[in-house]
């Protein structure tokens, strides 16, 4: 089951799908996406390091989610914008390839048993990105989130804090 998390910068996105995934597990996993950019960005990531307590067993993964043993988990996903972010810079910038790397990891998802909270981002609510390689990624962040939102069973818009429940049952 894939339940897609989305919604806007710092709208609890996160902290929804982790309070969900423990009344789920005692053990959930959590899948990180990220890849340290720089020196501001390793800090925030050694933050949500020390976020995490031991109810949690934790994994860095920044493409290949099939690559880890996920059969039968409850797991949180976090996040697709630096999922794509990987698979963008990776494919030099080539918004096919990118999306139908992402895709191929979402299927492994979606037929594989067990519970997994994808968050995302809604970044094309916003303006619009004054760069062409902006808009590109605006367009890959837009098509995946459409792709996993098709293939999940729920999917919950967090606004200002309050999940939305806009497919599924709650």
């Amino acid at each position: 089951m894939i339940i897609l998390v989305t919604g806007g910068a710092r709208s609890g996105k996160s902290r929804y799908a982790s309070e969900q995934a423990l009344a789920l597990s005692p053990r959930p996993l959590h899948v990180a996406t990220a890849r340290i950019w720089d020196e501001e960005f390793r800090e925030r990531v050694d933050r949500h390091r020390a976020e995490r307590n031991a109810a949690w067993e934790c994994v860095e993964e920044e493409k290949y989610i099939h690559r880890l043993s996920l059969h039968g988990r409850v797991a949180v996903i976090d996040c697709v914008t630096l999922w794509l972010t990987n698979f963008f810079v990776d494919e030099a910038q080539d918004v096919a390839r990118s999306l139908n790397a992402f895709q191929a990891e979402v299927d492994v998802l979606h037929r594989t048993p067990g519970t997994f909270f994808i968050v995302t981002n809604e970044i094309g609510m916003g303006v619009h990105a004054e760069t062409e390689v902006g808009r590109r990624f605006t367009d890959l962040q837009g098509w995946a989130n459409q792709y996993a939102a098709r293939l999940a069973e729920r999917v919950v818009l967090m606004v200002s804090g309050i999940p939305v429940t806009i497919k599924g049952a709650p």
